[in-house]
């Protein structure tokens, strides 16, 4: 008797992968919008409005850099994974990739990657910018801090993601997403800090992971944080794995209607 070989697994995620990527990338109403913004709004706030106010304009600009991270991840793990896998599973295209050979892990894995690839290219735009027109100065640690806040952060948006997936239709995803992604970035103290906002506002900030992951992200920079930095890392790691827990239930509740 003969046994099958088995396909090498490490091509077939690389290509996933990169297919996703390409993908998305060309979908100019995705990349230009994902990456468009936090760059825009980072120009604005951080550097032009910055370079205004003299002195301040450093701290600000310091500040914002961590915070529009942030941002730009939320958008990028909002977008890319809630609204395209709400269309693929309305289309039918998830039944598609379940019953192709290609592992089930392959396609779910190329989404996480490809998000955080688009993460790390905000990551890099927005500090070239603040280094080069905002006087951004921090050190080797400073700024791996912030790079490792930026990956790991691709975790617990993208498990957000991939819930809200799993809740909405998809000729809804998109609305349903910026009615969530706005108020919430706004809300976490991304485009301007908690300060600036009345106090009864800053009291919901910390049901928000964009706050937690704000709040690393600035602590990064050299800011204070409201919590301890490990109670900050507890709630999202507990948040991941509710959200991805939850994100399974409604999967197979919705796979055995089918």
């Amino acid at each position: 008797m003969t046994t099958g070989t088995r396909a090498p697994q490490l091509p077939i995620y690389l290509n996933e992968t990169r297919f996703e990527f390409l993908r998305l990338l060309r979908a100019r109403a995705f990349s230009l919008a994902t990456i468009g913004f936090p760059v825009m709004f980072y120009l604005l706030f951080g550097v032009i409005v910055g370079n205004s106010n003299g002195a301040g304009g450093e701290w600000r600009a310091t500040y914002l850099l961590g915070s529009y991270c942030i941002f730009g991840l939320a958008g990028v793990c909002l977008f890319g994974i809630c609204v395209t896998l709400a269309t693929e599973r309305a289309l039918g295209w998830l039944e598609v990739k379940q019953a192709s050979p290609m592992p089930a892990a392959a396609y779910l894995l190329s989404k996480l990657l490809t998000a955080a690839a688009f993460a790390i290219i905000i990551f890099a735009i927005l500090s070239t910018i603040g280094v080069t027109m905002g006087h951004v100065h921090m050190s080797h640690h400073q700024w791996f801090h912030l790079a490792l806040t930026v990956i790991g952060g691709v975790l617990p948006m993208a498990a957000m993601g991939l819930l809200l997936a799993m809740l909405v239709p998809a000729n809804a995803a998109t609305g349903v997403v910026n009615l969530i992604y706005l108020p919430m970035s706004f809300l976490s103290g991304l485009w301007i800090p908690l300060e600036g906002l009345p106090k009864w506002l800053s009291r919901f900030a910390p049901m928000w992971p964009t706050w937690h992951l704000g709040q690393l992200a600035v602590w990064s920079v050299g800011f204070g944080t409201t919590w301890p930095i490990w109670q900050h890392v507890l709630w999202l790691a507990c948040f991941t794995v509710a959200a991805l827990a939850a994100a399974t239930w409604l999967f197979q509740r919705n796979a055995s209607k089918a």
